[in-house]
């Protein structure tokens, strides 16, 4: 994916104008793409599929999002966030992988 498209499309869906935050939003987008690929697994030929490249990046995104939107965590009461957009795409994406494993061309 190509990273200024991605960080435009997170400053974006951020409302974020200005590039201060650039440098925080890039890692946030690095440690994202990495939790996504962990928690799903592949090769490398599985993440370059069209459509796998398309799911990843809305995972991305949200997952991101959610690191920049949670990034102060002092509260009183314990919380537990569930990002259920994230969960569903890796539950869509771990479906597809194991479709791509079997040899499914429709994967």
């Amino acid at each position: 994916m190509d990273k200024e498209i991605l960080l435009d499309d997170l400053k974006l869906s951020l409302r974020i104008d200005g590039d201060d935050d650039d440098r925080l939003l890039n890692s946030y987008i690095n440690a994202a793409e990495v939790y996504i690929k962990t928690a799903v697994g592949g090769d490398d030929e599985f993440w370059q599929q069209e459509d796998v490249i398309a799911v990843q990046k809305i995972a991305t995104l949200a997952l991101a999002g959610a690191y920049y939107d949670y990034r102060v965590a002092l509260q009183d009461v314990m919380t537990y966030p569930i990002n259920l957009t994230l969960n569903a795409i890796i539950s869509q994406l771990r479906g597809k992988l194991a479709l791509y494993e079997e040899g499914d061309s429709d994967a």
